[in-house]
C-alpha cells in the first residue's frame, strides 16, 4: 500500500508520454533511526523516501511515501496516532499524517532553512517541538493541530542529538548533546508562549560533582596587597564584551560526562546515561546531576529473571565479570516501567533497574548478540520494543515467558546490490557492505534468512542455471553460497582471484559463465556450473580501469563480453569485446596460456573507440549499442556490427542521442527480452525506455539525491519486477508493473518462460549437485577473518563503541597467506620455465664465465703492451649499449643526488645567511670575550643591536617631553613660591632670599656611577599616569643601553691593550728564541693567542684543515692544480742547480758578508795542521803560533762566557717583562671583572624598576578591562531591565485586561442565574421552582474508565489538552441526555421546555468558559509572578554590580597611588630589629627623606643653641659667684671706710670732698663705674640679638609650616575636584537607577560618610588643641631650662 498515491494529488501529469505506470511493491532496509509505536500493535520507522508501517501481530507492511524526496527529521506519537517529518529541501516543511489513515493532518512550514534535526511530540498535547541544523539551530514549538508556531528560540552553533517532552507536562522539554544537557520550560501566558533554558550541570569525567561559581564577580574575602587586586579571569585576559562573562581558561575547563540516553520520571526528574559508565539522576528543581550507584552487594552473583531470555551466542563468561560489566556499562537507551527503569546498552544485556534514593538494584531481562540502542514501550506498556545497532527490531513482553517477536532483521550498512533468485518471482538476495546477505520474498518483501561473511562486500550476482549466490569482497575473494534451502543459506565455496577488490560480478545469459571483473583492469572467466566446482577458466588483462561491463548471448552458442573503458589520455570512451566460447570449458588448458590468460585468437578481443566518455554500456543482440554519457546528460546509440583491426580504430560516432533528465552519473540496465531500457542515476529516478526508439514510458521517484540516488538495478527472469538499491540511504525498493499493455508484458512473460524452460535441467542438475556440497569452513588460511571479527567482538565488549567504519577497517586489515589464482599461476610458470631451462642456463651461465675470463686475460695482455699499442679500455665493453645506459643511469642518479646535495646546502646556507644577519651583521657590538693570561677569569661584552629609527625618535620625543616638563614644573614653583610669600614680611635691602632645598628622589639603583644619567628620569613617587610610567621605561631602556655602551667601551680598550700586550710578547718572544738558540736551550715558549671567545670572527670562516672530508674539485680546479703541480715541480729542479755564488760565499765567508757578535758562540778558531804531530817535534815557530792559538782560544773562550752572561741576563729580563706586563694585565681584567658585575647589578635594578612599572601597566590595564566589563555587562542589565519592566507592565495589563472579562463573564453568569426566574415569569411559581431545581442540577464528574494499567509509570497523565476535551465532551453528551424530553416534567409544555434546554445549556457553557478562564487567568498570574521575580533579579544584579564598580574605583585608587617604588639601602641604614634575616616591612611607611633631614637639622640645631646657653649659664654663674665675693669684700672695705669716715665725720667737707676723699683712686673708681656700665649695656646688646635671632628662626618654621599647608590646600584642592567628579558620577548613576531603595540607602550611606567626616573633624580640631596645648606646655618647660636674666635686666 502506498499512500501517497491513494488520494490527494496524482504522481505524474497525465501526458501521453507516460504509457507505462510502476508501482513500489514494498520497501526493506533500516537506518538505525527513530523506531516508535504509532498505536499499541503497530511499529513504524522511516527509510529512505518511505515511512514503514509494521503490525507487531500479523507482520502486515504499510508504506508512506515523502514526495519531495528522503525523509529528514521523524517523530511519532503513540497516544494520538500520529507521525511527523521533515523533507530535506530549501525551507523544509513538517508533515504531519495521522495513522491508519494516513491522511495528512498538518502541514507546518517553520523558520529552519535547510534542515530538521529533531522532531518531537508532547504526550497528551497538539504540541510538536523541532530543532533545525545551521544555520538557525532554532529551537520551534508547535500547535499542530491549529498549524501555529507558538514560539522559537535560536542556540547559534549548538547542535543536540536528543529531544524530548516531558510526559507529566508539554511544559519542559530535555535537550543535549554529546557534551551538554539543557531543561527548557514553555512559560505561556494567554495566547503568548515563551521559553525559557536552564543548563544543567554534569559531573567531570571522573564522576566529581563540580559547585562551579560565577568567575565573573570577584569575592572581596580574598586580595593581594602587594601583586594587586584579585580579578577575574575576564578582566586578565583583556575581555570585555560578552565574552567576559563566559570565559574560563583552558585549564579551568574540565571535561564532563557525555550524555548518551535519557528518560523522565514521574517527579519531573531525569534519568540518564554516559559514555562513561555512570549513572545520573538530574534533579528539576535544582538542574544538578548527582550519580546514582549500585547498591553494594558481597555476592558476584548476577541477578537474573525468571523471564530471562537469552539470543546471544557468544562465548560464556564468568559471573564476576559480567557484573563487572553490568556496574560499568554505557547505556544507550531507557525506557520506564511501573516495574523500573529497563536500560541497555553497548554489552547487549536489558536489564531492570529499581532505584531507591541514589542506589539501585539490577536484574537481566534479555541478552542480544549486539548492543541495544533503543528501547520504547507499547502505548498500553505491554509489549518492549528493542532496537540493536545492526538494525534488528524485537518486540516482547517483559513480563511473560512468551517467545521473542523478530520484525526486522536487516543491515544498517548500505546494499551493494540486489538480485533475483532463478525463477525471480519467489526470492531475491541482497548484499550489504558489512558482508550481510539477506533473502527476501519478492511478493511481500518479507523477511526469510540471513548469512553473514565477515567480510567487505563489494559486488553480489545470482546464478541464472542454480540457486547459487555469487559474492565478491574488498580483498578479492569470491563467494558462493548455496540457497536451495533458502531458510538456511551456507558458504559451499570460496576463491581467490587476485588481490585487487572485485568490482562486477555478472552471469552472461547463457548462465555457463560468471565473469569477475578486478578494479586493476583483471577479467575472470569463472565456470558458473556448481557440478564444475567453480572452476576459474581464465584471465583477460585491460590496461585501464573498467567503468562498465555487460554481455550478449547469440543463437551460436558464443556470449560476447562488452567492456567499457576510458583512458584518461583520451578521455573519450573505449569499448573492448570478447568472445566466449564452449570450447573454453572443454579444452581449457588449450585455450589458456600458462600464466592463466586467455588467448587472443580464442577470444577474439577488438576494440572501438566512441566520441564521448560514458558512465554505462548495454548491448542489445541487434549489434546496436546504448550507452549514457558521463559528462552531458545524454543517452547515446553507437552501431557496433562493424569489426575492426587494433591498427585501425576510427572513432565512432553516437547515431541517435537523446536528452535525459537525470543529473549525476547515469547508469543503464536492459530488460531480459532486451526490450525495455532501465536508466538509473544519482537524482534517484527510474526511468524506462523503450529500447528500439528510446521513447520513456514511465518515471519512478523511488530514492533521493541526498543519499547519492540509486546504486544497483535489476530486472527479473520475466521482467515483471525490478530492484532498486540506494547508494547511502540503506533502502531497497521493488518495483513492479502497475499498468502496462498485455502485449509488452505477455512478451517479457514469455521470454522468461522461454529462458526458464531452457534453465530446467541445468537447475534441477545444478541444485543437486549443489545441495550435495560441503559447507565451506574456515581453514587456516581463512583465520585473519576469524582474528579480525573477534577483534570486533573484542573491542565492543570492552566498553569502546565500535562504529561500522571501525568494523570496516578491522575487515581491511585481515590479511591472508592464501595464494590468489592469477599469483599461483605466475609461479607455476616460472617454476615450469625454470625446470625446462634448466640445463640451457647452466651452459650459458659457463660460456659467461669462460667470456669473462678470456676478456680478463685480454685486458691484462693490453696492460702491459706498449703505450703505443695499448687500446683503450672501453674497446673491451661486449655491451657498449646496456654500459652507455648505465652510464647514463648513473649520471642521472649522480646529477639527482648532487642536486639534493645542491638544494640541502642551499638551505644550510640560506638558513647560515638568515642566522648571521639576524644575530652577528644585525650588532652594532658583536658578543666577545676577554681572557686573562694566567688565571680562568673570562669577561665578556654586552652584545648590542643599532636602535631602530623608531626607537630613536620615540627616546627624543620622551625626552623633548621631560625638558618641557621639567621647564613647566619650575614656572609653576616659580609661581607657587611667589603667590605663597605672606604680604606681611618686610625684607631689609641686600638681605638674600634663602632657597628651599630640593628634594632628589630616590633613584633606586646606581646607574649614574656606571655611565647612567639618571637626572632625566621621573621621581618614583610621581608615576601616576599611564603616560608617564611608559616614558619612564623608555627611559630607563636608554639608561640600561648607556650602561652597556659605557661598559663596552672600556672593553674595547681592554681587548686593544690585549692585543697589544699579545704584539710585545711574540716581539720578546722573537729576542727569546734567538737568545735560547744562541745558548742551544731547548725550552717551550709561552706564546699567548687569542681563543675563539675573543676572536668571534673565527666561526664565520672555515679553514681547509677542518674539513675531515676529502675535498672536491671541479674539472676545472683539478685542471688548475695539475699546471701549478708543474710550475712548483720546475721551480723546485731549479733551485736544485749549482749555484757558484752561493757557494763561492759558503766556501771563503762561511756563508755570510758580516760578522756578528751573536755568531762569537759559534766561532771556531782553526787549530794549526802541526796539531797532529808530537809536540817534541815541533819548532819554535810551531810553538809561538801554538801559544797565539792557546790565547786566542782563551780570549775566544773569555768572550764566549761574557757574551753568554749577558745573553742569560737578558734572557731573565725578557721573561721577567713579560710576567709583570701580562700580570698587570690581568689585574686590568679583574678589575674589569668587578665592573662588569657591578654593570650586571646596575641593569638588574634598572630591569626591576621596568618589569615593577610594566606590572603597573598591566594592572591599570586589567582594572580597565575590568571596569569597562562591568560597564558593559550593566548596559546590558540595564537594556534587560528596561525589557523586564515592559514585559511586567505588559503582563500586568494583560492581567488586568483578562480578569476584567472574567469578572464581567462572572457577573453575566450571576446575571443569567438571577434572570432565570424573570426569563420564566410567565409560568406558575412551582413549575418555576421545578425548573430552578433542574437548572441547577449538573451531571456528575467525567471519571474515565482506565483499565487497570498497572505498567505505566506516568499515570493518567491529569491536566492535559485530550483530558480537557474528553471532559468537556463527556460533559456535553450529559447535558444533549439531561435535555432529553424523558427529563421533562409533566407540566411543562415543550416549547417551555426546549426554551429551558437552551438556558441551561447557555448557563452551563458560561460555567465553562468560566473555568476555562479561571485557569488561564491562573497561568497568566503565575506568569506574571515570575516576570516580576526576573525583574527583581535583575534589579539585584544591577545592584550587585554598582557594589563591584564602587569596590573596583577604590582598589584603582588605592593601587594607583600605593606605587610600586626601588630603594637601595647600604649596610647599617636600616634600624629594624627583626629576628629573622629578611625584615619584615609591612608596617613601615615610607616618608620622604628631607624631611627627616629637616628634623635631624632642628634637633641639632636645638641641642647646639642649648649646649651654647648652658655654656653661657655657667659662665654667668662663674661672674656672679666672682661678683658675690667681690660684694662681700667691698662690705668689709665698706665697713672699714665707715669706720674711718666716722672718724672722719667731724671734719667739715663738702660731699664731693668726701667723695673724693672715701676713694682711694677718684679716676679709677670713675672709670669703673663707667666700665660696670658699659658692660651691663653690651650684654643687654647680647640678650637682644639673641632674642631677635629666635624671633627669626620661629618666622622661618611657621613660613616653612605655611608653605605646608599651603601644599596640603592644594593637593586637597584637587581631591575635592575629584570627589566632586565622583560627586556627579554619583548623582547621574543616582538619577540613571530608578530605584528607590538604592536611592535610599546612597542617602543612608551618604548621611552616614558626612556624619563621620563631621566626627573625625571634630577629633582633629579636639586633638590640634591638645597638640596646641601640648606644644605650649613643652615651650613652657624649655623655657625653665634656660637662665633667665629678668633681674639683671630689671637692674
Amino acid at each position: 500500500m502506498e499512500a501517497g498515491a491513494a488520494k490527494g494529488t496524482p504522481r505524474r501529469p497525465a501526458t501521453p508520454q507516460h504509457k507505462a505506470e510502476l508501482e513500489v511493491r514494498w520497501v526493506q532496509g533500516f537506518t538505525n533511526r527513530n523506531v516508535g509505536f504509532v498505536n499499541n500493535s503497530t511499529v513504524c520507522y522511516p527509510c529512505g523516501n518511505y515511512i514503514i508501517f509494521i503490525n507487531t501481530i500479523t507482520r502486515d507492511r504499510t508504506l508512506l511515501r515523502c514526495h519531495s524526496g528522503c525523509i529528514g527529521a521523524f517523530a511519532v506519537n503513540a497516544s494520538q496516532h500520529v507521525v511527523a517529518f521533515s523533507d530535506r529541501m530549501l525551507n523544509p516543511v513538517i508533515s504531519i499524517y495521522n495513522f491508519p489513515g494516513l491522511k495528512k493532518v498538518a502541514k507546518l512550514t517553520g523558520p529552519a532553512s535547510l534542515d530538521y534535526t529533531l522532531l518531537a511530540f508532547s504526550y497528551g498535547s497538539p504540541y510538536l517541538a523541532s530543532y533545525s541544523s545551521l544555520p538557525e539551530f532554532s529551537l520551534s514549538i508547535w500547535d499542530w493541530q491549529k498549524k501555529v508556531l507558538l514560539c522559537s528560540q535560536s542556540q547559534p552553533g549548538v547542535e543536540v542529538t536528543a529531544m524530548s517532552f516531558n510526559p507529566m507536562s508539554w511544559h519542559q522539554l530535555c535537550l543535549y548533546s554529546g557534551t551538554s544537557v539543557t531543561l527548557w520550560t514553555v512559560e505561556r501566558n494567554n495566547e503568548e508562549h515563551v521559553l525559557k533554558l536552564k543548563p544543567v550541570k554534569l559531573p567531570t569525567e571522573d564522576g566529581t560533582l563540580i559547585d562551579e561559581q560565577n568567575t565573573f564577580f570577584t569575592h572581596p574575602s580574598v586580595s593581594d596587597s602587594y601583586f594587586g587586586p584579585l580579578l577575574p579571569n575576564s578582566a586578565i585576559a583583556g575581555l570585555v564584551g560578552d565574552e567576559a562573562e563566559t570565559f574560563r581558561p583552558k585549564d579551568d575547563i574540565q571535561p564532563c560526562v557525555h550524555p548518551t540516553a535519557h528518560c523522565w520520571t514521574p517527579s519531573f526528574d531525569l534519568y540518564m546515561g554516559c559514555e562513561e559508565g555512570f549513572f545520573l539522576k538530574i534533579a528539576a528543581d535544582t538542574f544538578k546531576a548527582i550519580i546514582i550507584n549500585p547498591k553494594p552487594s558481597t555476592d558476584d552473583k548476577v541477578k537474573k529473571r525468571t523471564t530471562f531470555r537469552s539470543l546471544s551466542h557468544s562465548s560464556i563468561r564468568t559471573q564476576g565479570t559480567i557484573k563487572k560489566e553490568a556496574q560499568n556499562v554505557v547505556l544507550l537507551a531507557m525506557a520506564l516501567h511501573k516495574d523500573g527503569l529497563y536500560a541497555a546498552g553497548h554489552d547487549g544485556f536489558l536489564r531492570c533497574y529499581k532505584i531507591k534514593g541514589t542506589v539501585f538494584d539490577m536484574e537481566d531481562c534479555l541478552e542480544m548478540n549486539e548492543p541495544i540502542t533503543n528501547l520504547m514501550f507499547s502505548p498500553d506498556y505491554v509489549y518492549l520494543l528493542v532496537e540493536t545497532e545492526k538494525g534488528s527490531i524485537c518486540v516482547f513482553n517483559p513480563n511473560d515467558n512468551e517467545d521473542i517477536s523478530l520484525l526486522l532483521d536487516a543491515s544498517i550498512n548500505n546494499f551493494v546490490a540486489a538480485d533475483f533468485i532463478v525463477p525471480g518471482t519467489k526470492h531475491c538476495v541482497t548484499a550489504a557492505e558489512s558482508g550481510e546477505l539477506h533473502v527476501w520474498q519478492v511478493e511481500d518483501g518479507a523477511f526469510v534468512s540471513k548469512l553473514c561473511l565477515h567480510a567487505l562486500v563489494t559486488a553480489m550476482a545470482c546464478s541464472l542455471t542454480s540457486h547459487s549466490v555469487a559474492v565478491g569482497t574488498k580483498n578479492g575473494h569470491v563467494y558462493f553460497i548455496d540457497v536451495t534451502e533458502i531458510e538456511t543459506p551456507r558458504v559451499v565455496h570460496r576463491v581467490l582471484l587476485s588481490v585487487a577488490p572485485v568490482q562486477f560480478l555478472h552471469y552472461e545469459q547463457s548462465g555457463q559463465f560468471l565473469i569477475a571483473s578486478m578494479t586493476n583492469g583483471h577479467i575472470f572467466i569463472l565456470n558458473a556450473f556448481p557440478s564444475k566446482n567453480f572452476e576459474i577458466l581464465g584471465c583477460v588483462a585491460l590496461d585501464n580501469k573498467i567503468i562498465d561491463l555487460t554481455s550478449v548471448y547469440d543463437a551460436e552458442n558464443t556470449t560476447e563480453v562488452i567492456v567499457l573503458l576510458c583512458p584518461p589520455e583520451t578521455r573519450r570512451a573505449r569499448v573492448e569485446i570478447f568472445n566466449l566460447q564452449a570450447n573454453i570449458v572443454l579444452e581449457n588448458e588449450e585455450c589458456i596460456t600458462e600464466r592463466g590468460m586467455l588467448k587472443e585468437n580464442i577470444i577474439q578481443k577488438h576494440a572501438y573507440s566512441l566520441d564521448f566518455p560514458l558512465s554505462s554500456a548495454v548491448k542489445r543482440k541487434d549489434g546496436t549499442m546504448l550507452a549514457s554519457a558521463s559528462q552531458v546528460p545524454f543517452i547515446l546509440r553507437y552501431n557496433l556490427t562493424t569489426k575492426v583491426t587494433s591498427t585501425d580504430q576510427p572513432i565512432i560516432v553516437s547515431e541517435k542521442k537523446i536528452l535525459s533528465k537525470q543529473f549525476g552519473c547515469t547508469f543503464l540496465c536492459l530488460s531480459t527480452h532486451g526490450k525495455w531500457l532501465a536508466s538509473v542515476s544519482e537524482s534517484g529516478q527510474v526511468f524506462i525506455h523503450d529500447a528500439s526508439s528510446l521513447d520513456v514510458w514511465t518515471r519512478e521517484y523511488c530514492h533521493s539525491y541526498h543519499g547519492r540516488g540509486i546504486k544497483s538495478f535489476v530486472f527479473s527472469l520475466d521482467s515483471q519486477y525490478m530492484l532498486a538499491c540506494g547508494s547511502q540511504d540503506g533502502t531497497l525498493v521493488c518495483l513492479k508493473w502497475k499498468k502496462i499493455g498485455e502485449r509488452k508484458i505477455k512478451d517479457a512473460a514469455d521470454f522468461g518462460t522461454y529462458l526458464l524452460n531452457t534453465y530446467s535441467s541445468y537447475i534441477i542438475r545444478e541444485n543437486l549437485i549443489l545441495r550435495n556440497m560441503a559447507e565451506w569452513t574456515v581453514v587456516s588460511k581463512a583465520h585473519p577473518f576469524e582474528s579480525a571479527s573477534s577483534q570486533i567482538r573484542f573491542h565492543k565488549t570492552s566498553g569502546i563503541d565500535v562504529t561500522g567504519e571501525d568494523e570496516y577497517y578491522l575487515l581491511t586489515q585481515a590479511k591472508s597467506d592464501e595464494i590468489s589464482w592469477i599469483d599461483e599461476k605466475a609461479q607455476t610458470a616460472v617454476k615450469n620455465e625454470t625446470t625446462k631451462f634448466a640445463e640451457k642456463r647452466k651452459e650459458v651461465k659457463r660460456g659467461i664465465k669462460g667470456l669473462r675470463k678470456t676478456i680478463q686475460e685480454m685486458m691484462y695482455d693490453n696492460s702491459m703492451s706498449p703505450k703505443i699499442e695499448r687500446l683503450d679500455q672501453q674497446e673491451f665493453n661486449l655491451d657498449v649499449e646496456e654500459q652507455e645506459k648505465q652510464q647514463v643511469h648513473s649520471e642521472t642518479e649522480v646529477a639527482r643526488v648532487k642536486k639534493d646535495i645542491e638544494m640541502e646546502s642551499l638551505a644550510n646556507r640560506y638558513l647560515r645567511e638568515i642566522i648571521k644577519q639576524e644575530c652577528w651583521n644585525a650588532m652594532s657590538v658583536r658578543g666577545r670575550s676577554v681572557k686573562t693570561f694566567h688565571s680562568s677569569c673570562e669577561v665578556q661584552n654586552y652584545p648590542m643591536r643599532e636602535r631602530t629609527p623608531e626607537e630613536e625618535q620615540m627616546l627624543e620625543q620622551v625626552q623633548y617631553m621631560k625638558k618641557i616638563e621639567e621647564i613647566d614644573m619650575k614656572l609653576r614653583k616659580k609661581i607657587v613660591e611667589f603667590e605663597s610669600q605672606p604680604s606681611f614680611i618686610i625684607k631689609e635691602e641686600g638681605e638674600k632670599i634663602e632657597e628651599e632645598e630640593t628634594v632628589d628622589s630616590l633613584v633606586g639603583s646606581l646607574s649614574s656611577s656606571y655611565g647612567g644619567d639618571t637626572s632625566v628620569l621621573y621621581p618614583q613617587m610621581d608615576l601616576h599616569t599611564r603616560e608617564e610610567k611608559i616614558s619612564q621605561i623608555i627611559l630607563l631602556q636608554d639608561i640600561i643601553y648607556n650602561v652597556k655602551s659605557a661598559f663596552n667601551s672600556d672593553f674595547a680598550s681592554v681587548i686593544r691593550m690585549k692585543e697589544l700586550e699579545i704584539a710585545r710578547v711574540k716581539e720578546r718572544n722573537m729576542r727569546i728564541s734567538e737568545i735560547l738558540n744562541q745558548l742551544d736551550i731547548h725550552e717551550d715558549i709561552w706564546v699567548p693567542t687569542l681563543s675563539n671567545n675573543e676572536q668571534p670572527d673565527r666561526a664565520m670562516s672555515v679553514l681547509d684543515s677542518e674539513i675531515k672530508a676529502e675535498k672536491y674539485l671541479t674539472p676545472v680546479q683539478k685542471a688548475k692544480e695539475k699546471i701549478m703541480a708543474k710550475v712548483e715541480h720546475k721551480r723546485r729542479l731549479a733551485a736544485q742547480r749549482d749555484n757558484a755564488r752561493e757557494r763561492a760565499l759558503m766556501d771563503m765567508m762561511n756563508g755570510v758578508l758580516e760578522i756578528k757578535k751573536e755568531d762569537i758562540l759559534k766561532m771556531e778558531i782553526p787549530a794549526p795542521a802541526f796539531i797532529s804531530k808530537d809536540e817534541a817535534l815541533w819548532n819554535e815557530d810551531e810553538k809561538k803560533i801554538y801559544k797565539e792559538y792557546e790565547k786566542k782560544v782563551k780570549e775566544l773562550n773569555e768572550e764566549r762566557e761574557k757574551h753568554r752572561k749577558i745573553l742569560e741576563t737578558e734572557l731573565r729580563k725578557l721573561q721577567g717583562s713579560i710576567q709583570e706586563t701580562t700580570q698587570a694585565f690581568d689585574e686590568i681584567v679583574n678589575r674589569l671583572f668587578d665592573k662588569k658585575v657591578n654593570c650586571e647589578m646596575v641593569i638588574y635594578q634598572e630591569e626591576l624598576k621596568i618589569t615593577n612599572l610594566l606590572y603597573s601597566l598591566l594592572l591599570d590595564e586589567e582594572l580597565s578591562a575590568r571596569e569597562s566589563g562591568l560597564y558593559n555587562y550593566l548596559d546590558k542589565k540595564r537594556k534587560a531591565k528596561l525589557i523586564s519592566n515592559e514585559a511586567v507592565k505588559t503582563a500586568k495589563a494583560e492581567v488586568e485586561a483578562f480578569r476584567e472579562a472574567y469578572d464581567i463573564l462572572i457577573a453575566e453568569d450571576r446575571l443569567m442565574e438571577r434572570g432565570f426566574r424573570k426569563e420564566f415569569s410567565d409560568l406558575h411559581t412551582h413549575q418555576i421552582d421545578q425548573l430552578f431545581k433542574l437548572y441547577k442540577r449538573r451531571p456528575r464528574a467525567h471519571k474515565i474508565k482506565v483499565h487497570i494499567d498497572v505498567a505505566n509509570p506516568y499515570g493518567d497523565r491529569p491536566g492535559s489538552a485530550k483530558a480537557f476535551q474528553d471532559a468537556r465532551a463527556h460533559l456535553m453528551k450529559a447535558i444533549d441526555e439531561m435535555d432529553e424530553l424523558e427529563n421533562k416534567p409533566e407540566n411543562v409544555d415543550l416549547i417551555t421546555w426546549d426554551r429551558f434546554c437552551g438556558v441551561r445549556r447557555a448557563k452551563v457553557e458560561s460555567e465553562q468558559a468560566i473555568k476555562q478562564k479561571a485557569l488561564t487567568l491562573a497561568e497568566m498570574q503565575t506568569f506574571l509572578q515570575k516576570q516580576i521575580e526576573e525583574d527583581e533579579n535583575i534589579r539585584k544584579e544591577i545592584d550587585h554590580v554598582f557594589g563591584e564598580l564602587n569596590l573596583l574605583r577604590e582598589q584603582k585608587m588605592k593601587y594607583q597611588l600605593d606605587l610600586m617604588v626601588q630603594f637601595l639601602f647600604k649596610q647599617g641604614q636600616v634600624e629594624l630589629e627583626s629576628p629573622i634575616l629578611i625584615p619584615d616591612y609591612t608596617d613601615a611607611i615610607l616618608i620622604n627623606r628631607s624631611i627627616i633631614e629637616e628634623l635631624n637639622s632642628v634637633i641639632r640645631a636645638q641641642g647646639e643653641r642649648k649646649v651654647a646657653s648652658m655654656v653661657e649659664s655657667k659662665d654667668f654663674r662663674k661672674g656672679i659667684f666672682q661678683l658675690e665675693w667681690e660684694h662681700k669684700k667691698m662690705q668689709m672695705q665698706v665697713e672699714d671706710l665707715n669706720q674711718k669716715a666716722r672718724d672722719i665725720q667731724k671734719f667739715n667737707v663738702t660731699k664731693d670732698h668726701q667723695i673724693f676723699l672715701s676713694a682711694t683712686n677718684y679716676d679709677s673708681k670713675m672709670n669703673r663705674e663707667v666700665s660696670v656700665m658699659e658692660g651691663t649695656l653690651n650684654f643687654l646688646d647680647k640678650v637682644h640679638k639673641k632674642n631677635v635671632q629666635q624671633r627669626a628662626q620661629v618666622i622661618k618654621e611657621l613660613e616653612k609650616h605655611i608653605n605646608q599647608k599651603d601644599l596640603a590646600n592644594q593637593k586637597l584642592s584637587k581631591e575635592l575636584q575629584e570627589m566632586l567628579v565622583t560627586v556627579s558620577e554619583r548623582r547621574h548613576i543616582y538619577e540613571a537607577t530608578d530605584s528607590d531603595l538604592l536611592k535610599q540607602r546612597i542617602a543612608k550611606e551618604r548621611y552616614e560618610d558626612i556624619v563621620h567626616r563631621q566626627q573625625l573633624v571634630d577629633l582633629a580640631k579636639a586633638q590640634a588643641q591638645e597638640l596646641s596645648a601640648l606644644q605650649n606646655e613643652v615651650e613652657r618647660l624649655r623655657m625653665r631650662t634656660f637662665p633667665a636674666f629678668f633681674d639683671v635686666q630689671e637692674l
